[in-house]
C-alpha cells in the first residue's frame, strides 16, 4: 500500500505544483483527474482549470471545490469534448482571458473505456481512439506551444495505461488508443528532451501509467453502451467504481500521491508505472517484457493469453520472480 502522509506529501511538490501557478486538468469530473483537481486546489493553491464532457457532474464537483479553498486561488469548470480540436481551443482562450499567462501543469487525464474488438462498432471504435489518443495530442498540442512561449517551468502528464503496452484481449479498442498514447508521449518527451539540452527548454513530461484504479471509467462506459443501445442501465451491475471500490484497486488519490513521489525522485522520470494492491512493480516488468519478446522471440502475437503459450509464460513468470 502506498499511502504517504500528508507531511511526507508537502514536503515532496515538484515546483510546477507551486502555489498560484496554472492547471489544466482534463477528464475532471472523477477519478484521477478530479483528484488531481482536488490536489492542486486545496494542497497546492493552483489555479485550476477543471475540463471534462460530463457537465452535470463537473459542474457538482467543482463547486465542491470551490467550497473548500481558503486561499485566493480559483477552480473553473470548463465543459469540453476533448477530442474536438475546436472545444480545447477555447479552453485555451477561457485560461487566457482568466489573466493567466501560461500553463505550468498540463495533465491530459481524459478517457473512456468503452470499446470492442478488431470489427466492432466503428464509431465506437473512432469514439475511443479520439478521446484516449487524439485528446492527449490535441491538449499538448493546443497548450505546449503556450507554455513553450513564456518560458516558465511546466510539466506535461498524459495518462496511458498498462493495456497500451502489454495489450491483453477483450478491448482492442481501447488498447490500440493507449498505445498511441504511449508512443505520441515518449515522441514528445524526446522533442522536450533535446529542446532542454539544447536550447534550456524549461519543459518535462511524463507517461502516468495506472494499475487497478477505482475509478468511474467503467462505470459511464456501461452506462453510456447502455444508452447507446437503449437498454436500462442497471448501476450495481459494475462491479467496482469510486463508490464501490475493489480490494484489489487504488483509489485515485494513491495514483496522485505516487505521481508526485516519482516526478521527485527524478529530474527526467518520464515513465510512471503505478503498482496496485493486486499486482507489483516486478509482476509488471515480466510481464512487459515478456510481451515485447513476442517480437524478439518470433512468437505468435499476445502469446500470453494463447493456448500454445499461456503455461510457458506462467512458467517464465514464476522462474523471473525467483531470480530475485
Amino acid at each position: 500500500h502506498f499511502n504517504p502522509t500528508r507531511a511526507q506529501r508537502m514536503s515532496a511538490i515538484p515546483i510546477y505544483f507551486s502555489p498560484g501557478n496554472v492547471a489544466v486538468i482534463t477528464g475532471a469530473s472523477s477519478g484521477i483527474g478530479l483528484a488531481m483537481s482536488k490536489r492542486c486546489a486545496l494542497e497546492f493553491s493552483m489555479n485550476v482549470f477543471c475540463v471534462d464532457i460530463d457537465e452535470a457532474e463537473l459542474t457538482q464537483t467543482v463547486a465542491a471545490i470551490q467550497k473548500e479553498i481558503t486561499g485566493n486561488n480559483e477552480v473553473v469548470a470548463i465543459p469540453a469534448d476533448v477530442s474536438n480540436y475546436k472545444a480545447l481551443v477555447d479552453v485555451r482562450d477561457v485560461v487566457l482571458m482568466s489573466g493567466a499567462k501560461t500553463v505550468h501543469l498540463l495533465f491530459n487525464n481524459a478517457g473512456t473505456g468503452c470499446g470492442g474488438g478488431a470489427l466492432s462498432d466503428i464509431d465506437i471504435f473512432q469514439k475511443v481512439v479520439q478521446v484516449n489518443g487524439f485528446g492527449v495530442i490535441n491538449g499538448c498540442n493546443i497548450f505546449v506551444p503556450l507554455m513553450k512561449e513564456m518560458g516558465e517551468d511546466g510539466l506535461i502528464v498524459n495518462t496511458g495505461s498498462k493495456q497500451g503496452i502489454t495489450m491483453p484481449p477483450g478491448n482492442l479498442a481501447y488498447n490500440v488508443s493507449k498505445s498511441m498514447v504511449k508512443t505520441y508521449a515518449e515522441g514528445l518527451e524526446h522533442e522536450l528532451m533535446k529542446e532542454r539540452k539544447d536550447h534550456g527548454g524549461k519543459l518535462r513530461s511524463a507517461l502516468l501509467i495506472p494499475g487497478w484504479v477505482n475509478t468511474s471509467i467503467l462505470y459511464k462506459a456501461t452506462r453510456d453502451e447502455c444508452a447507446l443501445e437503449k437498454k436500462p442501465f442497471d448501476a450495481d451491475s459494475v462491479f467496482f467504481h469510486e463508490a464501490k471500490p475493489a480490494s484489489g484497486a487504488w483509489m485515485p488519490s494513491q495514483i496522485i500521491d505516487f505521481l508526485l513521489s516519482e516526478l521527485q525522485s527524478s529530474d527526467d522520470k518520464f515513465y510512471v508505472i503505478c503498482p496496485d494492491n493486486d499486482v507489483d512493480r516486478e509482476t509488471d516488468n515480466i510481464r512487459m517484457t515478456w510481451t515485447m519478446q513476442d517480437i524478439t522471440q518470433d512468437r505468435v502475437p499476445l502469446s500470453r493469453w494463447h493456448p500454445d503459450y499461456s503455461a510457458k509464460f506462467t512458467e517464465y513468470l514464476e522462474s523471473e520472480r525467483k531470480k530475485d
